[in-house]
C-alpha cells in the first residue's frame, strides 16, 4: 500500500483508491467472506449499489438499511434516556428546593437538625437523611470517629456518589437496613469541625458517580449554613 490516505477535494468525495489498494480490500474481502456481516457498523461507511443485480447485491442492501435501522434505534433509545434524565433532574431540583424552604424555617441549629433528618427524607423522596460528625463539630449529630470523613471523602473530593453503600451502621443507625444506595457531602462549618450530611436510598444504584453533583451539594451549603448558627 501507498501509506497515504486517499486525499479529499474540498466539498468532495474521497478520491478513488490506488489500484494496489483496492486489489489488498478486494483480496482480503475474499478470504473473509464474513468479515461485513461480523462487523455491520461498517454499513453505515459504505454507499449502497445503484442497481439490485441478483441475491447478493440484494443481502448487501437489507444489511445497510438494517444497519441504518439499529443506529437510528440506538439514537433515539438515547435521546429519550436523556429527555428522562431530564424530567428526573428537574424534579430532584424541585423537592431540593422545597427541602431548603422548610429548613429556612429553622431558629437554631437544632431545630435545622429535627428538619433535616425528620422532614428531608420525605421531602427528597428517600429513606433515610442523617448528619454525622466527628467530636461535637455539630451537637446531636450522629457520631463518628476521628478520620471517618477523611476516609469516607478522600483527598480534595466534597461529595461522593455511591450506588452501593457502605458503613451504613454508623451512618444511618437503625435505619442501616433502608439503605442500599447513598450520597455523602462533607459539611463545610464555620467552625471548621469534620461533619457530613448522609442521603440514603433503598434502591440500589439510586446514586451513581455519573450523576451530577450540584443538588446534592446545594442542600449541604445550606445544611452546613443553619446547623452553623450560633443559639438563640
Amino acid at each position: 500500500m501507498t501509506g497515504d490516505r486517499p486525499r479529499k477535494s474540498k466539498g468532495g468525495p474521497a478520491a478513488p483508491p490506488e489500484p494496489e489498494d483496492a486489489a489488498l480490500v478486494e483480496t482480503f474481502l475474499r478470504a473473509n467472506p464474513s468479515f461485513l456481516a461480523d462487523n455491520p457498523a461498517l454499513y453505515r461507511a459504505l454507499s449502497p449499489p445503484k442497481r439490485v443485480h441478483g441475491e447478493r447485491m440484494a443481502d448487501h442492501m437489507a444489511a445497510m438499511l438494517e444497519a441504518e435501522r439499529a443506529r437510528t434505534a440506538e439514537l433515539r433509545a438515547t435521546l429519550e434516556d436523556l429527555v428522562g434524565h431530564g424530567r428526573t433532574n428537574q424534579a430532584n431540583q424541585a423537592r431540593a428546593h422545597k427541602a431548603v424552604l422548610a429548613l429556612m424555617a429553622a431558629r437554631t441549629p437544632a431545630e435545622a437538625l429535627d428538619i433535616i433528618v425528620q422532614e428531608w427524607p420525605d421531602l427528597l423522596g428517600l429513606d433515610v437523611v442523617t448528619v454525622c460528625a466527628e467530636g461535637r463539630a455539630v451537637v446531636g449529630a450522629r457520631p463518628l470517629a476521628r478520620g471517618t470523613v477523611a476516609r469516607l471523602l478522600p483527598g480534595s473530593a466534597s461529595i461522593v456518589l455511591r450506588p452501593h453503600a457502605s458503613d451504613t451502621e454508623i451512618l444511618y443507625g437503625e435505619a442501616a437496613a433502608l439503605v442500599a444506595s447513598d450520597a455523602l457531602a462533607r459539611l463545610s462549618l464555620a467552625s471548621g469541625g469534620e461533619a457530613l450530611l448522609a442521603c440514603g436510598s433503598r434502591d440500589t444504584g439510586h446514586f451513581e458517580p455519573r450523576q451530577g453533583t450540584e443538588i446534592v451539594s446545594f442542600l449541604a451549603a445550606a445544611a452546613a449554613i443553619t446547623l452553623g448558627r450560633a443559639d438563640g
